[in-house]
């Protein structure tokens, strides 16, 4: 049963804030941008799908009761560019990238309110249950930002802008207090 814990349901929220920020950048790029680095010391849209996917895989299937470092995971590997050509290779890319993130969102889902307080291990070290999530959580949106830059920078044509545009903050701000729900004394 899904916990109503209020941490739980931010984070939940957050990861598919992220998710779909990520989504919506790297749609904008043709799969030749999708698989190009931006210089030989960055990782492609491709590689970072592929290494996050990896992460969260290993990290979150059997979460409460396995470490987070599977013994079938290839850390190193997740860095190597082994996709098929052409769009065969981002439908890979894309494929790992929702593996990872399906079983982050599992774990998410099937944890209990008693669960919080529990520890598990990452690499044999401990971590309650709420450092690992913050932690995943970080990770994620540092690889977000990597997705979101890089895509803007190799975007061709007109960039369809992911948050609040330019210049775009008081329209923003005037619509969202138009629909805010005023507390009640």
């Amino acid at each position: 049963m899904r916990s109503n814990d209020p941490f739980l349901v931010a984070l939940r929220d957050t990861v598919r804030t992220q998710r779909a920020l990520a989504e919506k950048a790297f749609a904008q790029v043709d799969d030749d941008a999708f698989r190009r680095p931006l210089d030989a010391n960055t990782n492609s849209i491709a590689i970072v799908m592929k290494h996050l996917g990896g992460s969260l895989r290993s990290r979150f299937t059997e979460f409460l009761t396995t470490d987070g470092e599977k013994p079938d995971r290839n850390r190193d590997g997740e860095f190597v560019d082994d996709f098929a050509p052409g769009a065969e290779g981002r439908v890979q890319a894309i494929a790992a990238w929702n593996a990872g993130f399906a079983a982050l969102e599992r774990a998410i889902d099937d944890l209990t309110d008693a669960d919080l307080g529990r520890t598990v291990t990452i690499r044999g070290e401990p971590h309650s249950v709420p450092l690992a999530l913050s932690r995943a959580l970080g990770h994620v949106s540092y690889h977000v930002g990597q997705i979101v830059l890089t895509a803007r920078l190799l975007a061709t044509g007109e960039w369809k802008t992911l948050t609040i545009p330019r210049g775009g903050s008081g329209t923003f701000n005037r619509t969202m207090a138009a629909t805010w729900t005023k507390p009640t004394a």
